[in-house]
Formats: structure tokens, C-alpha cells, sequence
């Protein structure tokens, strides 16, 4: 069974990941292999579980611990349980845990590309998206809307920050993913490639040639900046969707979805 610790002093070590260590820290560049993740909500840590992640420790409000999170607390028996009122885990984690329950967890060891794109049809790439939140949110959209793999450049943020892992709800651990160098290799792999930009040459997202590509790779860029030149230069299509009412673009997340919908496998 769990040992379940009632928290006496918030600055206790074994409490860093929960307060102390800043995303960057929890992932340890130069060190991936000892790198955490925080996973937020029973929901979200049991897909985590499935993954294969491991857990290293439970954070939750006492009344989770025969409620919402048994389960999961009898799963992983040799995983300690540190709990207190609310009060104190909002001042050792400086925000409400609104969802109840917080792990840390051992980052996966992530898959090599060509395996994971061996049998796909549609995959999405991220370029240098810098907010957690739309990488959620992609995500969330591509295993919702059929794609094979998602692949991150390592100009990316972290699929695995905490709010990128709550706003895709748990996605990250159920659509295969791994990061890439560029959308360069997409080719090598057998893809044609479909960077999501705006300029005089890109055609429209309901073009007859793309939509029927065999496989295909459908990149997204930063919410700023766009794709790079180098990405737009070297890929097969460059993709718009139709606007109207003067509107240019859409957010990173949204127009994805739209991606994802329009050149799905029929």
C-alpha cells in the first residue's frame, strides 16, 4: 500500500517537483533520462500510467485519497501520497489544484521517427510553437480527428509541460509522438509535405491533389513567426485555408483542427 504523508514543512526536497523546479529543470536537458513530468488529474495520470510512464509521487487534497484517486493510488502501491488542506498545497504549488490530484512522473523514453511513421498516412509536425496551450490543443485534435503521429521539432515547446498535458487531456499519452530534427525528414520517410502558410503560391486546403495524397505530413508553425523560409521552400504544398470577412489567419490550434478535418484519410 501507498504510505501517505501529511505535508508539515512545504520546503521539504521531496517536494521540488511539485513547487520548486521550473519546467526546464523537470525535464533536464542534459540529463532526458532523469527528467519529470507533472500529470494533472486522475484522468490525465491514468493514460499516463498506460504509456508506461512511472510514477515517483502523488500530490492531492485528503479527501481524493479514498475517493477519485483509490484507484490509481492502489495501482501504484509502492508510490508515496503526500496530502494536506488545499490551503497548503496551493502555497507549495502556487496555484488551486482544481483537478484534485497531481503526479510526478519519469519522462518516457521517446520512439524513433521511422518507427512510429512505418505505417502512417497523416501525420502533423510541429515548428517552434511556443505556447504549451495550442500544443495541447493540437494534440488533442489530431487524435480526435484520425492522424497517425504527431512529430516535434526541437524548436517546439515541451508536449509534456503541465498545461501542454491538461489541455490536450491526456492525448499525449494516447497518439504516438516523438521530436525530430526538421520537417525536412518527413520526406525521407515517404511523405509528401504540406506546410500551412501564407504566400502567392499556396493552394487552397481543399486542393484535389493534396487532399488525395497517400501520406502525407501536415505542418504548423509558430504563432508568430510562421514556418520558416526553409520549411515553406522544401515542402511539396504550401496550404491555406479560405478566409473571408478580411480575417488572414487563424490561431495555431484552430486552423490545425481545420487541417486535420479537411485532409483526414476518407
Amino acid at each position: 500500500m501507498s504510505e501517505i504523508i501529511e505535508i508539515q514543512d512545504i520546503s521539504a526536497p521531496e517536494l521540488a517537483p511539485f513547487a520548486r523546479l521550473t519546467e526546464a529543470q523537470l525535464r533536464q536537458r542534459s540529463d532526458p533520462e532523469k527528467g519529470l513530468f507533472i500529470a494533472e488529474s486522475t484522468k490525465v495520470i491514468e493514460y499516463a500510467l498506460n504509456f508506461g510512464c512511472e510514477p515517483i509521487a502523488f500530490l492531492m487534497e485528503r479527501r481524493h485519497i479514498n475517493g477519485q484517486a483509490a484507484g490509481i493510488i492502489a495501482a501504484c502501491a509502492d508510490t508515496p501520497v503526500y496530502t494536506g488542506d488545499s490551503e497548503i498545497l496551493a502555497e507549495l504549488t502556487g496555484f488551486e489544484l482544481t483537478r484534485g490530484v497531481l503526479c510526478a512522473m519519469r519522462r518516457p523514453t521517446l520512439p524513433n521517427a521511422a518507427d512510429i511513421c512505418r505505417s502512417a498516412r497523416r501525420v502533423a509536425v510541429l515548428e517552434g510553437l511556443a505556447d504549451p496551450t495550442n500544443v495541447g490543443a493540437i494534440f488533442r485534435a489530431a487524435a480526435a480527428l484520425g492522424f497517425d503521429a504527431v512529430l516535434v521539432t526541437k524548436t517546439c515547446c515541451d508536449p509534456l509541460y503541465r498545461r501542454a498535458v491538461r489541455v490536450s487531456m491526456g492525448t499525449v499519452f494516447q497518439i504516438p509522438w516523438t521530436r525530430i530534427d526538421s520537417a525536412a525528414e518527413l520526406k525521407a520517410l515517404g511523405f509528401k509535405t504540406a506546410a500551412m502558410a501564407l504566400t502567392d503560391k499556396s493552394v487552397s486546403i481543399e486542393d484535389p491533389a493534396l487532399c488525395s495524397e497517400a501520406r502525407l505530413a501536415v505542418i504548423i508553425g509558430n504563432e508568430g513567426r510562421g514556418l520558416s523560409e526553409e520549411t515553406i521552400m522544401h515542402s511539396n504544398y504550401t496550404v491555406k485555408i479560405p478566409m473571408s470577412h478580411g480575417v488572414d489567419s487563424l490561431n495555431a490550434a484552430s486552423a490545425a483542427a481545420v487541417a486535420f478535418w479537411q485532409l483526414r484519410l476518407r
